[in-house]
């Protein structure tokens, strides 16, 4: 991980797992930023840039989203839908960290193109261990081309805003 910066949008309404999370995170992944929201809203908000998260310097597009399902307002699925169907997001992976073991759950997250599915554990040791192998995989050993695609799609975006002013 030397050199690069990481961002995660963690979304998650439960304080005592948004805190082991974010801990475990900064802990494996010395060079990873956290930013956390509460609710499914909130999560579309920050991904979409609107209302308080407008400013792009705000909401630096994630590298990853963990999300929950059980979310308050805008449920996981609704959010892992609309990140999947908007083209400038599509490419982020989003990891799914839930307590649903439930078949249906984990076919319809797969179904609308989660990219894991994960089950948080009961233990804290578990959890924290789990925390540590998921920065481990997806902020170092995985190779991403997100950095490549967001780039293309901004330098797109701009070209897009020049040509109708």
């Amino acid at each position: 991980m030397a050199g690069k910066s990481f961002t995660v949008l963690l979304v998650e309404d439960n304080q005592a797992h948004a805190e082991l999370i974010m801990r475990g995170l900064e802990k494996s992944a010395k060079s990873c930023r956290v930013h956390r929201v509460a609710n499914g809203d909130s999560a579309l908000d920050y991904l979409l840039r609107r209302g308080d998260y407008a400013d792009p310097t705000v909401s630096v597009r994630p590298d990853l989203v963990l999300l929950d399902l059980r979310l308050p307002r805008v449920s996981g699925f609704e959010v892992l839908n609309q990140i999947k169907q908007t083209e400038s997001l599509k490419a982020i992976p989003v990891i799914i960290l839930t307590t649903s073991a439930a078949d249906s759950d984990i076919a319809k997250a797969y179904e609308c193109r989660a990219n894991s599915y994960l089950i948080k554990p009961v233990g804290f040791h578990d959890f924290t261990h789990l925390v540590d192998n998921l920065a481990r995989y997806w902020l170092d050993w995985n190779r991403r081309a997100w950095s490549t695609i967001s780039s293309r799609w901004d330098t797109e975006r701009q070209r897009d805003e020049a040509t109708t002013s």
